[in-house]
């Protein structure tokens, strides 16, 4: 996955100028603040340098996570058209592009986010481009949200990671307060990552809350450690993210986890595919979460027909369809 055009050429007038040695250094020191998950009370992105790095190093990958994961949401709810959005946490507008690029109908969006410098970089980076009208206001994932209206669709991605453990389950019910219709929150797709999205599933079901993706139901998902549900999508490196990374290869996996709660029921329940299906000769094996809350391998081979052809251009976190006629 790439970044569509009009971002990439955001990002690179955003950054004409900058000293590679200057973004290198910056992205050292976010890239180790992701990884450990500090928490000192200090904003991720709390410069304009840190800023730079986040746009050169973390963009692409963030933007490909979020996406992907709006694109399985848009399959599982065809009929989901959203026209506002809520972004808390919304860092530079990551996600503001990737619900453009997902939904036709968004007509207008509030983003929220502490930072002034993060701010300033998300009105830059889209005041040219073809979005939907946005709003920017400054206020924190925890305790200062501005007063803002309910929204179609609202979204939190790569905040709680950020956020002390007690801080998760208030956050969420606020969120899912301020849902009209689907709550979207992403994570990296990381074994701590993928318990702070059960603990919010958890507490979206017992709210009344219908998960849409990934799982195809609302029972206790059935994965136990050192098992754990995430899913990957390969990311395309411009040439100013190689050098920011010092990385020789061209591209690199993201992993992440999400959930989508929806105000209404599915209507459609497919299996989902948990791993990268393994190949063999006339047969694909999958690894699936099952609608009925189960876990379970499955061999698809060429007797299935239309259901193996069809297999065969799946990949891992996709529906797995069910067999026609």
């Amino acid at each position: 996955m790439e970044l569509p055009s009009q971002l990439r050429q955001a990002v690179d007038r955003f950054l004409e100028g900058t000293p590679l040695d200057q973004l290198r250094t910056a992205s050292e020191r976010l890239t180790g603040r992701y990884r450990s998950e500090t928490r000192d009370g200090r904003q991720h992105l709390d410069d304009l340098s840190a800023v730079k790095a986040y746009l050169a190093a973390r963009l692409p990958a963030t933007y490909a996570a979020v996406r992907s994961s709006m694109g399985h949401v848009a399959e599982a709810a065809p009929d989901f058209s959203p026209g506002s959005l809520l972004d808390v946490g919304a860092g530079p507008g990551t996600v503001l592009w990737a619900a453009a690029d997902t939904w036709d109908g968004l007509a207008k969006a509030t983003m929220v986010e502490a930072s002034e410098a993060v701010r300033g970089a998300g009105r830059s980076l889209s005041a040219d481009a073809a979005l939907p009208a946005a709003q920017w206001l400054a206020g924190d994932a925890v305790g200062s949200l501005p007063a803002v209206q309910a929204a179609d669709l609202v979204t939190l991605s790569y905040v709680l990671d950020e956020l002390a453990p007690a801080a998760i389950g208030p956050l969420v019910d606020r969120l899912w307060a301020l849902t009209a219709g689907m709550l979207l929150i992403v994570e990296p797709g990381t074994p701590a990552g993928w318990s702070r999205i059960l603990a919010a599933r958890g507490r979206l079901i017992a709210a009344g809350a219908h998960v849409l993706a990934p799982c195809p139901h609302e029972n206790p998902c059935p994965l136990v450690a050192p098992d754990w549900c995430h899913f990957s999508r390969r990311v395309a490196r411009t040439r100013l993210h190689r050098l920011t990374k010092g990385a020789e290869v061209p591209w690199e996996d993201e992993k992440f986890i999400y959930v989508a709660a929806s105000r209404i029921p599915a209507t459609d329940r497919a299996a989902r595919i948990l791993a990268p299906p393994r190949g063999g000769k006339g047969r694909i094996g999958l690894k699936l979460c099952m609608p009925d809350g189960s876990a379970r391998e499955e061999t698809v081979s060429k007797r299935d027909g239309e259901l193996f052809r069809r297999a065969r251009r799946l990949d891992w976190g996709d529906r797995l369809p069910a067999a026609e006629g």
